[in-house]
């Protein structure tokens, strides 16, 4: 027996309590999951320094950067290292592992702390689309109503909301009795292959946290979509000229942000029958989880002209001590 069949449950095993999970991820041969082991560890490695890039930028530059505007990206960024940290080591992992298996109370963990981050990117994103209905719709007001101390707040509701709204649906799922088999055909622990191997009917709870969960997805979602329907409006109404173009290079960069994420995570848990597949599963799990917080960066830098300034004068102090530090 390989270690991997070892760890398996049979199948009906209603005398068997579980107490780790296996994660199958991507089958595929082994020199393939040596790719997807390159490509992914890449793309991670490049995700953190990416948005870390843009935490360090906010941090160093006081006098064009510390605006409430930015103190949000750099809040959403480093979410982003929280929320792609939460799953994508332990996949890495279970590439290479023999065995491939997450502990029960691992997997419920990276349950509630991947999903609680993915409900508070979509705070965060109602609160910065907020942000950008203010400065456009209400330019003389901005100041005085988008204080820092306002700022502070919304970034601790961001957060804790987040957390808050994952805390019921961890609660029932701790309660489901699991009893065999105990193979997850996913690459991390997502809440209709969990629930698909319990022992008993789970149909109550997988309407609660279906209830919840869209309520999350859509209560945002409609809320962007209201303050930028409000934004579209004004700026459209701006005659053509620098002014329109500011405008409008400033909400590009979030409404691609907010595409990406929302486009992929509807077609996972909104769209009729997607999540039927397991391929389809993983394929669009993967897009939301690995790549959505890779292409943030790159997104909001080119398109705002203060950070990529901010990035290039980082850049070129880290080159001019490693020039110093070889020279010594």
């Amino acid at each position: 027996l390989t270690s991997l069949e070892m760890h398996i449950l049979p199948n009906n095993n209603d005398t068997a309590v579980i107490h780790e999970f296996i994660l199958l991820g991507f089958l595929c041969s082994q020199e393939m999951e040596i790719l997807l082991f390159v490509l992914f560890s890449i793309i991670y490695i490049l995700t953190l320094l990416g948005n870390s890039a843009i935490i360090c930028a906010v941090w160093w530059n006081h006098r064009k950067l510390h605006t409430p505007m930015y103190i949000l990206l750099a809040n959403f960024s480093f979410l982003e290292i929280c929320y792609v940290s939460s799953d994508v080591p332990k996949m890495l992992a279970n590439i290479i592992s023999q065995t491939k298996s997450i502990s029960y109370a691992g997997c419920l963990l990276q349950f509630y702390f991947f999903f609680s981050m993915c409900a508070a990117e979509g705070l965060f994103l109602s609160v910065m689309s907020f942000d950008r209905f203010l400065a456009i719709c209400r330019p003389l007001h901005y100041p005085t109503i988008m204080t820092h101390r306002l700022c502070a707040w919304l970034v601790v509701f961001c957060w804790a909301g987040g957390f808050l709204w994952l805390l019921t649906p961890l609660t029932l799922i701790s309660q489901v009795p699991f009893c065999g088999p105990n193979t997850i055909d996913h690459f991390l622990c997502d809440l209709a292959p969990l629930l698909s191997l319990s022992c008993s009917s789970v149909s109550g709870i997988t309407l609660i946290c279906g209830i919840i969960s869209s309520l999350i997805i859509f209560l945002t979602f409609l809320y962007i979509l209201g303050t930028y329907f409000c934004v579209l409006s004004v700026v459209l109404q701006v005659p053509p000229g620098s002014g329109r173009h500011k405008a409008f290079s400033t909400c590009a960069s979030h409404l691609a942000v907010v595409c990406l994420f929302y486009g992929s995570v509807m077609v996972m848990y909104v769209s009729p029958g997607s999540g039927d597949y397991a391929g389809m599963q993983k394929f669009v799990t993967l897009f939301y989880a690995l790549a959505t917080p890779f292409f943030n960066p790159l997104i909001y830098n080119f398109q705002n002209k203060d950070m990529k300034e901010a990035l290039k004068k980082i850049l070129n102090l880290l080159l001019w001590e490693i020039s110093k530090g070889f020279k010594s």
